[in-house]
């Protein structure tokens, strides 16, 4: 999706790839070759003007190896800083921005310790290499610490707390190299088995002191970070205001309503701001909903002849819990979007029970 905002800018591109047969395969040269591999690396980098990424699991080791050659944005720095959950929490309290109670378990006997102070129920969760619910456990009660060790022991851990809250958002926010900041409206998220099935924006009934307050926090992030590119931050909205659950340092699955639903994509200003281009504007056009599309496909003659349909297909082959596409449902106002996106629903196999269902994590569960 990068490439494809890109391309009509006269961009072109390369990608390094470890998988046999990607969706990219026909938007430019494919490398193909481990990420963290030198040769792979080095033939990868030859002759490129920069260097991005949009994947959270890439090596931030192999980043930093880039960069001494050529430019890479967003910085590695925040890679390694948010592929490791208790060091993003560390930062971001560091910066007076509140997150969940939290405390890092090592051993068995640091999780009954940790469950003991922060209660139940709590979500135990691997520091590393967990998105899309991968990686964590729900504790519902002192009785589930064993069956949450068995499937999460020997590696270092962190467990959370539950947050009482109203719902979940998020902010796509662009930086440049200068330091200017876009920042899209606020994204109302709802999760399926910890995977983003549903995003509403702008989202409904926010006050202007709860985007100015999002603001606020997400741009202390880019500041604190030099940070330069797209950079997604997931909320729980709480009485007290907003609690930071994720940090994510690329374009955003919660932000792919902005291909159609606002004046500048978040995959265009990503590329204007890593490139040294004037950013676009980020204002919602109408409104929008995105539903992606996990595990099949529909037919898509039948989702394009609904109204405000607009068909985006991955060329990945399909697998339980895989994203292989969305659906950007857009209207002139909620209301349109609401009937719009009831047909689409349908049309899926979602009725209106599993959309407001489903919420099985932290990332997505009231207590």
């Amino acid at each position: 999706m990068l490439a494809l905002a890109g391309i009509p800018l006269g961009f072109r591109f390369r990608f390094l790839e470890p998988g046999p047969d990607p969706p990219v395969r026909d938007l430019g040269e494919v490398v193909r070759g481990d990420y963290d591999d030198p040769d792979s690396l080095r033939t990868f980098g030859k002759g490129l003007e920069l260097a991005t990424y949009e994947f959270e699991n890439v090596p931030a080791a192999a980043l930093e190896r880039l960069t001494d050659e050529i430019p890479v944005f967003p910085p590695p720095s925040i890679l390694a800083l948010t592929q490791d959950r208790l060091r993003e929490k560390e930062a971001l309290g560091r910066l007076d921005i509140a997150t969940a109670d939290h405390l890092p378990v090592r051993e068995r006997g640091e999780l009954d310790q940790a469950l003991n102070r922060l209660g139940v129920p709590a979500v135990l969760k691997t520091r590393r290499f967990g998105y899309d619910g991968k990686g964590q456990r729900v504790i519902r009660s002192p009785g589930g610490l064993d069956a949450a060790w068995s499937e999460l022991g020997g590696r270092p851990l962190v467990l959370e707390a539950f947050v009482p809250f109203r719902r979940e958002l998020s902010l796509i926010a662009v930086r440049d190299r200068a330091g200017g900041i876009v920042c899209y409206p606020l994204i109302e998220n709802r999760h399926e088995g910890g995977i983003l099935l549903l995003s509403r924006a702008p989202a409904e009934a926010v006050p202007a002191d709860l985007q100015d307050q999002a603001e606020a926090l997400v741009t202390r992030i880019l500041e604190d970070q030099e940070y330069v590119g797209a950079l997604a931050v997931e909320f729980f909205e709480t009485d007290d205001g907003l609690l930071v659950n994720e940090v994510a340092p690329r374009v955003h699955n919660s932000g792919h309503w902005t291909q159609d639903g606002a004046v500048c994509s978040q995959f265009e200003n990503h590329l204007r701001a890593i490139a040294d281009l004037p950013l676009g504007k980020s204002e919602a056009r109408g409104s929008s909903a995105m539903v992606n599309l996990i595990g099949k496909l529909p037919d898509p003659a039948r989702i394009l002849a609904l109204p405000g349909t607009h068909l985006h297909l991955y060329g990945k082959a399909p697998r339980p819990g895989r994203k292989l596409g969305h659906v950007n449902v857009t209207g002139a106002d909620a209301g349109q979007v609401d009937q719009r996106l009831a047909a689409v629903l349908s049309e899926i196999g979602l009725g209106e029970e599993r959309e407001e269902g489903g919420q099985a994590t932290q990332r997505s569960q009231r207590p």
